[in-house]
């Protein structure tokens, strides 16, 4: 390539060509030779004559310079000019480009990939082989050299991930000699790379580009009362001004932009400290902070239950308990909650209740109504957490007064094992020895590795009855193996037991720092600080979500759980993230923790490389070919070159003329046909396009209309239908063979179908579509136990349709097994009945088969009540419209009802194939699993 300065050209020979330019100029000047004269007595008749249409003896200079002009652009494109040329030396023997590809990758990830593009495209013209190492998932046995088109292909599954590079090197011995590296560097100094460096210089030249951006890492937040705070650093840069957000989900469960600070860094400024001020329950929604605009891990700092004040109830002595106020039971949990919880104290339980909290306590508080044990049990359901403490009246509760003697309690649901009446006292005038001390908790309690004082002891407690699963639902014991502590869960909650009191009447352990600590696991109070090492000894973390390396969680259903030892250095910052310990959200037994891909122990030092290794820092103009430019003004040229001609010729206006009348004469209108469809119709038969029928109702539809849209974004990323933006049709007009599926949410409102609609409806299920008929009020129907409107509406709606036989779906229906194995339908309810095309008579299982052979086609009609519309929809940024469940539970509830929708989709578009024989083996193990 031939440059000058910023201008340059792949064939520079033809610029040769430009020397011939005079030569034409003179050509095209050139006039015939001067006629011979001869006098011609005649030609004084011709005097005085004016030519109408003079024509010119040389042609004008401003035409011959139109001319040149084109001829040149012509020249100039074909020599293939290109503006800020990339000086790109040829390289020989096989091409490694290494790639960083952690956190800090991921702030302009797209310009790495375009530099690695560039790179194939060196490759695949000088015929060189490629491979490509990613040090966040290094190869595993030899690194395979590949063609360059076998690269581009994988080029946009590239991704960075949210932890430094991994030290294996194992992968060197593998490479061939003579290659030459491209290291598409982080950016970011660390300690693994010298001895991968020195390796890869041995191999051949080594070629690094890092852009010199700066990298952003904002460090876990902490919080001191009312005030949260975060640390922003930076590699490097002039004065810069950011946003740091605070980012969690309203009451309706929209995530939203809850606050928001100001960020300004001086030039050559690296750290700045941030504080938020917020009222606890604001506080207790946020998810995440995050720096606004910019991208990756590192610019997120995930909140876990550490940042969440939990709102604790207590319910205190009620007016004809004098004797329990003067004892004061809650005294000591009030001290130690009250710099780490939000206590709310009465003496009215529904009040209580009605605050919404996350913990209730119930100190020696026996005696409950039967209205007030079923409000717990409700509460309890949805994930409360119910902590009760023994004492005087709940020993006596079961004593038969009158014989004296002692019985045993019925089971109590607000309790998590049986009790024996009355009380064990230790010690004293009429003990047999010392105060019981406790013994070490087991490995399966919450409580694992926490430190027993050898000074706390009990001195009384009540008793549990010994039964089956006394043991499993013991998670503290004293020496002698009595059970001290016992916990159950009660839906999705839990209820847990201290068999003492909650003051120093039958123990000091209230008055131990172990107390404290004891509370904390069970998440009673929120942890102001990490957890240490010895308190996260013996437990055991399910990842939840966990975060790529441009800072998006996802769901981790498939990830295993890991262990509290190798949990506590990474949160602590002595050891990164990596990759079987990824940054994300990890589920203990009652709270969460979050791993950030940074932490203030990361080191953001810019990376030094070896003097005299070529480093690019990306902010090089990107070149441009100019050729088609150039083309473009030459044919410009000629065209003007061709008017003036037609002008001086003075024919200009007859060739108009003749266009014009040449394009009219084109015109033609056959097109007016194809012009009468409807977009629609085009759209609907181009890709495959869910519906959903109107109900009259906007919200509904809005609703149904958002639940079709998140069910197809879910089909788009799990599975390989693609499918376009759902439609909302209208069953009196339009055509309904051009949608595989329709949603049918049903009001008490919704409008009776005409003949024609009906007969229109009768052959869509007839020619194999699918209707689901969402009645939407399983929570109504679950609490009349009877017909709902919506249920009338329904059936007037069904009179007029051909629907077979309907029965609730068995479980061996291939609708459990079309994409996921399902055995519940939830939507944003559960527990309704989902109603199908009932099975033929005598249907039976055939031999070797897991299930039955059931009808060959696809039901026609599904009928449920779940609201799964609801549990779909997302807004316009693809995150949840609408809250289902509560908490984890809930979330759990809504990926369930995904997959209900995608295994409802994959049946309607595939039918029953997953009925064949072929499928059995993998059926059977996933069943076994």
């Amino acid at each position: 390539m031939l440059s000058f300065g910023a201008l340059g050209f792949t064939t520079p020979v033809l610029l040769f060509a430009l020397a011939a330019l005079p030569i034409l100029w003179w050509l095209l000047r050139a006039v015939p030779p001067a006629p011979v004269r001869r006098r011609f007595p005649g030609i004084a008749l011709l005097l005085g004559l004016r030519e109408r249409d003079p024509e010119s003896q040389r042609t004008p200079w401003w035409l011959l310079a139109l001319r040149v002009g084109a001829l040149a652009a012509l020249i100039l494109a074909l020599a293939g000019p290109v503006l800020n040329p990339q000086r790109v030396v040829p390289g020989q023997g096989p091409l490694l480009v290494v790639m960083d590809a952690s956190w800090a990758s991921a702030r302009d990830w797209p310009r790495r990939i375009e530099r690695v593009s560039r790179a194939l495209d060196a490759a695949q013209q000088a015929a060189r082989p490629v491979a490509v190492v990613n040090l966040t998932a290094p190869p595993v046995g030899a690194v395979e050299f590949r063609a360059p088109e076998h690269w581009r292909e994988r080029l946009p599954g590239l991704t960075p991930r949210a932890f430094a590079p991994q030290a294996a090197t194992d992968w060197i011995d593998t490479l061939p000699d003579g290659i030459e590296t491209l290291w598409i560097s982080d950016g970011l100094a660390r300690d693994s790379r010298g001895a991968l460096l020195a390796a890869l210089s041995d191999f051949g030249p080594l070629q690094v580009f890092e852009p010199a951006t700066p990298v952003l890492a904002l460090a876990p937040a902490s919080f001191s009362g009312d005030t949260v705070s975060l640390t922003l650093r930076r590699s490097q840069g002039p004065a810069q001004d950011l946003t740091l957000l605070a980012i969690g989900r309203d009451p309706a469960g929209v995530e939203r932009d809850l606050a928001r600070q100001p960020v300004a860094f001086a030039a050559g400024e690296r750290a700045v400290d941030i504080e938020f001020t917020l009222p606890h329950e604001l506080r207790n929604r946020i998810t995440r902070f995050q720096v606004a605009g910019a991208r990756g891990a590192g610019a997120i700092s995930l909140a876990d239950d550490s940042l969440r004040r939990r709102k604790v109830a207590l319910l205190t002595v009620r007016a004809n308990s004098e004797a329990l106020a003067l004892l004061s039971p809650l005294h000591y949990i009030r001290e130690a909650l009250a710099d780490s919880a939000d206590v709310i104290e009465s003496a009215s339980l529904d009040d209580l209740l009605l605050a919404g909290p996350d913990v209730l306590v119930l100190a020696d508080q026996p005696g409950m109504t039967e209205a007030e044990v079923g409000a717990v049990t409700d509460w309890l359901n949805e994930g409360g957490l119910l902590l009760r403490f023994a004492g005087p009246r709940l020993a006596g509760a079961g004593l038969n007064a009158a014989a004296g003697s002692v019985a045993t309690r019925g089971e109590d649901p607000l309790l998590p094992v049986p009790l024996r009446a009355g009380g064990r006292t230790v010690g004293g005038a009429m003990s047999w020895g010392d105060p019981r001390s406790l013994a070490p908790f087991p490995e399966d309690s919450p409580f694992t590795g926490l430190p027993v004082p050898g000074d706390v002891g009990i001195r009384a407690q009540v008793l549990a009855e010994p039964g089956p699963d006394l043991a499993a639902r013991t998670i503290a014991a004293l020496a002698d193996g009595t059970p001290l502590v016992t916990r159950v869960s009660r839906g999705a909650g839990q209820v847990v037991l201290f068999h003492v009191t909650a003051n120093a009447e039958w123990s000091n352990l209230p008055l131990s720092g172990l107390f404290v600590e004891m509370l904390d696991r069970l998440a009673v109070s929120t942890r102001g600080s990490l957890p240490q090492a010895r308190e996260l000894s013996g437990t055991t973390w399910q990842p939840e979500e966990l975060l790529d390396g441009f800072g998006l969680l996802h769901r981790a259903d498939d990830r295993a759980a890991v262990n509290g030892e190798a949990l506590a250095p990474v949160l602590a910052g002595t050891t990164p993230p990596n990759a079987d310990l990824p940054p994300g959200l990890y589920a203990g037994a009652a709270f969460r923790l979050a791993v950030n891909a940074t932490t203030a122990q990361t080191q953001l030092t810019l990376a030094d490389w070896p003097t005299g290794t070529p480093v690019e820092s990306g902010f090089a103009q990107p070149e441009l070919p100019l050729a088609g430019y150039l083309l473009a003004l030459a044919a410009a040229l000629m065209m003007l070159d061709a008017l003036a001609t037609l002008a001086l010729g003075g024919r200009l206006l007859r060739a108009a003329s003749v266009a014009v009348a040449l394009g009219l004469a084109g015109t033609t209108p056959q097109l007016a046909q194809a012009q009468d469809i409807s977009p629609r119709i085009l759209e609907a038969t181009e890709s495959v396009v869910l519906a959903t029928v109107a109900s009259g109702d906007a919200q509904v539809d809005a609703t149904a209309l958002a639940g079709l849209e998140g069910l197809s974004q879910a089909l788009f990323l799990r599975s390989s239908v693609e499918p376009a933006a759902p439609m909302t049709v209208d069953i009196e007009n339009d055509e309904l063979a051009l949608y595989p599926f329709l949603y049918w949410p049903v009001i008490e409102t919704s409008p009776i179908p005409s003949s024609d609609a009906y007969a229109r409806l009768n052959r869509y299920l007839r020619s194999g579509g699918m209707i689901l008929f969402d009645t939407r009020d399983a929570e109504i129907s679950r609490l009349t136990g009877g017909t709902t409107p919506a249920g009338r509406r329904l059936q007037r709606i069904a009179a007029g349709l051909d629907i077979p036989p309907l029965e609730p779906v068995p479980a061996d229906h291939v609708l459990t097994r079309t994409f996921y194995l399902l055995a519940d339908f939830p939507g944003r309810y559960r527990g309704g009945t989902l109603w199908v095309e009932a099975a033929p008579p005598g249907a039976e299982r055939a031999e070797g088969m897991p299930f039955r052979n059931l009808n060959d086609g696809v039901t026609p009609v599904v009928v449920g009540a779940n609201d799964w519309a609801s549990a779909w929809a997302v807004d316009e940024t693809g995150m949840p419209l609408l809250p289902v469940g509560r908490g984890t539970t809930g979330e759990r509830q809504r990926e369930m009802a995904l997959r209900f929708g995608i295994n409802l989709i994959m049946h309607v578009l595939s039918g029953n194939y997953k009925s064949d024989q072929v499928h059995v083996p993998a059926l059977l193990e996933r069943l076994g699993q």
